[in-house]
């Protein structure tokens, strides 16, 4: 006989759980009695609750699998909230286990540790499901439904809290896994018809965002002669140095006037985001195509003249069988070629200083390097000017657009794969949001180059201020001597003077034996 709290390891381990972020406190101990040494999972202890909800985010958007979070009820749950607002609106697949008061003090204010009156409630408007685990029999219940939600439908994370009281039951060591389902197939008539649109179309435009992961978009855009824009989940997942691709410009005007000149658009796993595109709406005025594996995407802000719910793998191969050898009519490679060169001639002169910066990154990262951009300028000039071609190797979490996530993401994404690179930008301002969690990755030995741009404070709102006629209110918070921090936290840390040493930096810190700060001030010499 174990523990439940033993038992839960035990089954996420068999669910093929190898990582748990989090921080133990008093409610969560029966669980680390399924953490001890010998156990196949490894325990990450992040100094923050935030940090380890950010890291399994970070885990699963790198990989597609389930990140796992651990933490205690009350503030342990309210901390990580913001990391499962994150992955809810970026469809990420983050578990989060919680611990609960003892189940006959629920809803009825006793004040007990860590009360909250109705511990779900607050996390349901952030996740697929929420659910307390009353009983024992209800945990293997509730993770088999947790990862059928991860294994075939829209992979929004879940939380299961479990009282404390539960956890210290004994059961039998019998839970096993669930038979997941498999994904949604397309609807043979919907393709016949889409293919049909597609075939007739003069000017046809491929979308694509997260969703479109391990879908051939390259084969699909060749067949049509059609250009592709994706959003920032979407970027990578057709090469951008492909003749076709644009990359992630949607948030550019001139992606807009293409969007509006397409007679047919063709949306594959994206929802059309204002925060990827920055307008309230894009001008789709042609025949609309979606491919969504979220069924009430066919007919929300954008209804589809034809809705395919499937998961976009088959769907597009599907699509590429049923149209066959159709000719293009249009020659798309030379329209993608003048909008780019239109692009790069309308940079305004800070863009222009950040693609002096992400030209160094770019040249210095291999192909398969994991970028994790925090929400500052640089990064929303990356979203279109740092070329990608993998899939799942540009991570902005552009929909929450918190702050503070790219580093503790970064720690993630290297903990699930040791041998790819990973990278970390964020600004001044945001990298404070979860700065601690550098002595997490030192701790780990973890090789992650963090490079923090430096302008003084919240630029974007300062220029929001100018623009709208604002005062001028906190947005010009003091900043800390980064290089001294980072040693403080047993970090490396470097200032480049140029770009050369710039590209130094970078190589030797993915190579070191813990993170290193590299800070890369706006109004160096060597950017202008």
């Amino acid at each position: 006989m174990i523990s439940v709290g033993e038992a839960t390891m035990r089954l996420l381990a068999r669910y093929g759980v190898t990582t748990i972020f989090g921080i133990p406190g008093v409610h969560t101990l029966e669980f680390y009695r399924g953490l001890a040494e010998g156990s196949p999972i490894n325990h990450v202890q992040a100094r923050n609750e935030m940090g380890a909800g950010f890291m399994a985010d970070g885990y699963a958007r790198s990989t597609g699998e389930p990140g796992v979070a651990l933490t205690i009820s009350g503030p342990g749950v309210t901390n990580t909230a913001t990391a499962l607002g994150q992955s809810y609106a970026d469809s990420v697949p983050l578990l989060l286990i919680s611990a609960e008061a003892r189940s006959d003090s629920l809803g009825k204010g006793w004040g007990v540790l860590h009360e909250v009156s109705d511990l779900n409630a607050v996390t349901r408007p952030l996740t697929a499901l929420s659910a307390c685990a009353r009983t024992a029999q209800d945990i293997p219940d509730l993770l088999g439904q947790a990862f059928s939600i991860f294994a075939c439908q829209r992979p929004r994370p879940v939380h299961i809290s479990i009282p404390i009281d539960v956890l210290a039951l004994l059961v039998e060591d019998d839970w096993q896994p669930t038979v997941l389902p498999a994904k949604p197939q397309p609807d043979p008539n919907s393709i016949i018809a889409a293919a049909n649109l597609l075939a007739t179309a003069l000017h046809p435009l491929v979308l694509i965002g997260g969703g479109a992961v391990g879908a051939n978009i390259a084969s699909l855009a060749e067949r049509l002669g059609a250009a592709v824009i994706s959003s920032n989940a979407g970027k990578g997942i057709m090469p951008e140095d492909h003749p076709l691709n644009l990359g992630g410009v949607i948030c550019l005007p001139e992606a807009h006037n293409l969007i509006d000149e397409a007679d047919v658009v063709l949306a594959i796993g994206t929802e059309l985001s204002e925060t990827d595109s920055y307008i309230e709406k894009l001008p789709i005025a042609g025949a609309l195509i979606r491919i969504d594996i979220d069924p009430r995407k066919m007919n929300d802000r954008y209804p589809a003249d034809i809705g395919i719910a499937s998961d976009a793998t088959p769907a597009v191969a599907a699509l590429i069988e049923k149209l066959g050898a159709v000719k293009p009519t249009l020659n798309a490679a030379k329209q993608v070629a003048a909008i780019q060169g239109a692009i790069s001639a309308n940079l305004n002169p800070t863009q222009t200083k950040h693609m002096k910066l992400l030209a160094v990154i770019r040249t210095a990262l291999p192909d398969n390097a994991v970028i994790m951009g925090d929400a500052c300028q640089v990064t929303y000039t990356a979203s279109f000017g740092l070329p990608v071609n993998q899939a799942r190797r540009w991570h902005y979490a552009t929909g929450y657009c918190a702050l503070g996530f790219a580093f503790p993401n970064a720690i993630g994404a290297k903990l699930a794969q040791p041998e790819i690179p990973v990278l970390a930008i964020a600004g001044d301002g945001g990298s404070m949001f979860s700065i601690q969690e550098l002595v997490t990755a030192a701790q780990h030995k973890l090789p992650i180059p963090l490079i923090i741009w430096h302008n003084n404070g919240y630029q974007q709102i300062r220029d929001d201020m100018r623009e709208g006629n604002y005062p001028r209110v906190g947005v010009d918070p003091l900043a800390p001597d980064f290089p001294a921090l980072a040693l403080a936290m047993r970090c490396h840390a470097t200032v480049p003077t140029s770009a050369d040493m710039l590209a130094r930096d970078i190589a030797a810190a993915l190579v070191a034996d813990r993170p290193t700060v590299i800070v890369v001030s706006e109004d160096s010499d060597w950017l202008s």
